[in-house]
């Protein structure tokens, strides 16, 4: 369990193709002794990735959860990034987005974020409660074994955790979950993989 101060976690939503303007990802996270990196674990060198494309995770996504789905990611202009991950972002509705970073070359993902967009207003309970089930499908995708209940549950600890905070992660087995709660800017969850050290003989 880790939670250091540092630059927002940002969504990725430089989304000219779906019509919404945002930020790029970023993250800061502490080292065991509590200082800061510089960058988000995912965006260092060597960082692992999930072993699938968008593509495929996206196919196979839907198949799981045909009542929320995901439209087909879309390349986000990113060339002020200098990172050299390619950037891309779906737009779930105008206040819910989904968005990932990709290896170069392998296209295999890095992170994987939905981000949801707090607007005041009659449907914001309402908005609430569909990014936190496209936030509990996220998860389940990658923890099967958990019921919905318990990922709901889960869910509800981590951005309990994690409120009001720029960075908040939580490793479990070979995954990271990542909360980052930008107030009125936005509340991002994110799912990404760490690499495991092997066991000493």
């Amino acid at each position: 369990m880790k939670k250091a101060p540092g630059t927002l976690l940002t969504p990725i939503l430089i989304l000219a193709a779906l019509l919404f303007q945002g930020g790029i990802a970023r993250a800061d996270e502490a080292t065991a002794r509590q200082q800061p990196l510089s960058t988000a674990p995912y965006l260092l060198p060597g960082a692992p990735t999930f072993d699938m494309s968008i593509a495929q995770f996206r196919e196979k996504y839907n198949a799981a959860n045909p009542t929320l789905p995901l439209s087909e990611y879309r390349a986000i202009d990113s060339r002020r990034d200098k990172s050299n991950l390619t950037r891309a972002a779906s737009k779930i509705s105008e206040t819910l987005y989904a968005s990932t970073a990709l290896e170069p070359g392998t296209g295999k993902i890095k992170t994987l974020q939905i981000t949801w967009l707090p607007i005041p207003g009659p449907e914001e309970q309402a908005a609430e409660e569909k990014a936190r089930a496209y936030m509990t499908a996220l998860m389940r995708f990658f923890s099967p074994t958990r019921s919905p209940e318990e990922c709901s549950r889960r869910l509800g600890e981590l951005l309990s955790k994690g409120k009001g905070a720029r960075y908040y992660a939580q490793t479990e087995g070979a995954l990271r979950f990542v909360v980052a709660d930008n107030g009125e800017k936005g509340l991002t969850f994110a799912v990404e993989p760490i690499k495991l050290a092997l066991s000493e003989p």
